[in-house]
């Protein structure tokens, strides 16, 4: 029997009742009106199902970074310095400045699309990831949310922190991935029109300043 003891000891998992708790918490948030979302919806709807698929998965790379950062420790230490609050955030104001001036200069034919002006799948990828790791909100959000559903008589605090970021990176992927195949299900009879693919490129110009004068007014 004492050899048992010798045996590695499973990871510290919340248990039954709090992964489901914090899963449902966490599918609802992926639902309600939120940046990350809207960015999602936005993309989707003008650039198309797989695009926009590529912007969520990037959005929960990102995800994966601030949870491990959480786990770490080193999300509190960030969060402590007002510099790099600033910093961050208006380096994701202008980013998505940038994502306007493009959106409100993409052309709304689809001759567009064959010529190569489109941005690559890998390009969306990436404007998920830089759009979640330069909102610095989502740190602060992030260590606020997590802790609230840690047990520490279950086990290492960061593990189970590790766990729930898991189950709130997996209910993102369900939340925004219903979401963009919605989103672009709906601007697929639009896009046939140059006139309509025009006013979603306004539309999307006009979210993403929006995106960018919420991010940059925002206060720790």
């Amino acid at each position: 029997m004492a050899a048992l003891h010798l045996l590695p000891q499973p990871p510290s998992m919340p248990t039954l009742d709090t992964a489901l708790a914090f899963f449902s918490v966490a599918l609802l948030l992926g639902f309600t009106p939120g940046p990350d979302n809207l960015f999602v919806l936005v993309q989707a709807a003008t650039r198309g199902r797989r695009a926009g698929l590529c912007v969520v998965l990037g959005l929960c790379t990102g995800l994966v970074v601030h949870t491990v950062a959480v786990a770490l420790g080193l999300a509190a230490v960030f969060a402590a310095s007002a510099t790099a609050f600033t910093v961050l955030k208006l380096v994701g104001a202008a980013y998505l400045l940038y994502l306007a001036w493009q959106a409100f200069h993409a052309p709304a034919s689809s001759d567009a699309v064959d010529a190569g002006t489109e941005p690559s799948m890998f390009s969306m990828y990436l404007r998920g990831v830089v759009m979640n790791l330069t909102n610095p909100k989502v740190v602060f959000f992030f260590l606020a949310f997590l802790p609230q559903f840690v047990r520490p008589e279950q086990g290492p605090v960061a593990t189970q922190i590790l766990w729930l970021g898991l189950l709130f990176i997996l209910s993102t992927l369900l939340s925004f991935g219903i979401i963009t195949v919605f989103a672009s299900a709906i601007s697929q009879r639009l896009r046939g029109s140059a006139k309509a693919q025009q006013a979603l490129n306004r539309a999307a110009a006009l979210v993403f300043c929006g995106l960018a004068l919420r991010l940059a007014l925002a206060e720790r």
